[in-house]
């Protein structure tokens, strides 16, 4: 069985990103670079940790497996000065791994990898911060999903979570960085990248729920939360299920994925208020993105929230 992490001040979040109007796959791009990767520790003793620790783990679990995933580099926030223009978001990513996840976000000595700056980029330059993804998804009875994790994940276990996981760089063929110099071979990759930023949330959901992919609308973008406990990046989407509660529910019994989670819960909206509380703080910070969606605002798109700490009571 996986170590479990303490829970201790993971209610925590930042939002480093709010687009409370939603944003289409057409306003959302990726920029896909080396340049965004992570940046070694000077500090020996601290990289060599990395790697201590993934061993160590190994040892603990044959079954751990080293993949490949997407790392958060930042992104440019664009709206032009023309109404009619539709803003965009580009994002930044680089490439990490599992294993170095293990060795820096999640190591007892996490915080030793961060650089004091109120740049969240510079902050985490030295983390492998891969970018996750969570979905709140809205049943047509007007029903949020919610899942209870399993007690035997690693992380949070026990914990109330929306639908998600991570996009894959091998779902696009990404394995390094090696081919994708060339700037035809560029604009192609990150066009395919992006587009795996949203399909990757729709399989997320199919997966974990056992809902049909045909039964969910488009997502959209709604910002991307950081979990203060061991700078945890995810970007969030919303999505609408053209099913009631009670058919997902059915559903839900043979989800391919369903022994990450122990239930499925189908809430409304003061419930599920109760329940962020009882949640991580990336998708807690999920809910405050949901939370100012339905809101709204008199902007289309909000400016980035990159100072702006949303700590649990």
């Amino acid at each position: 069985m996986e170590e479990k992490l303490s829970c201790d001040g993971g209610h925590e979040f930042k939002l480093l990103l709010s687009c409370p109007s939603g944003l289409s796959p057409s306003q959302v791009s990726v920029v896909f670079d080396e340049v965004y990767d992570r940046i070694p520790h000077t500090d020996h003793t601290l990289e060599k940790s990395i790697s201590e620790i993934w061993d160590a783990r190994v040892e603990q679990s044959s079954s751990l497996y080293n993949g490949t995933k997407f790392r958060y580099g930042g992104y440019n926030f664009n709206v032009e000065n023309d109404p009619k223009q539709q803003p965009h978001v580009s994002l930044h990513l680089g490439l990490t791994d599992y294993r170095t996840f293990v060795g820096t976000n999640l190591s007892p000595m996490w915080e030793r990898f961060l650089v004091p700056s109120d740049d969240d980029c510079i902050q985490c330059q030295h983390t492998s911060s891969p970018l996750g993804n969570g979905a709140v998804v809205e049943t047509s009875d007007r029903r949020i999903l919610v899942l209870q994790r399993s007690n035997k994940v690693g992380e949070f276990p026990g914990y109330f979570v929306f639908p998600g996981g991570h996009p894959e760089p091998q779902e696009v063929g990404i394995i390094s960085h090696e081919g994708f110099q060339e700037l035809n071979q560029c604009h192609m990759i990150n066009s395919k990248v992006s587009q795996e930023m949203f399909d990757s949330i729709v399989r997320e959901v199919v997966e974990e729920i056992g809902t049909p992919a045909d039964s969910l609308s488009s997502p959209i973008f709604i910002g991307i939360s950081r979990r203060i406990l061991n700078v945890r990046p995810t970007a969030f989407f919303f999505i609408k299920c053209d099913l009631r509660s009670d058919e997902i529910q059915q559903l839900y019994s043979s989800a391919q994925d369903g022994f990450e989670s122990t239930q499925l819960y189908a809430v409304s909206m003061s419930d599920l208020e109760n329940m962020a509380s009882k949640m991580p703080g990336c998708h807690r910070g999920g809910y405050a993105l949901y939370k100012l969606m339905v809101q709204g605002t008199s902007d289309s798109l909000s400016h980035p929230l990159l100072n702006e700490n949303f700590v649990a009571s």
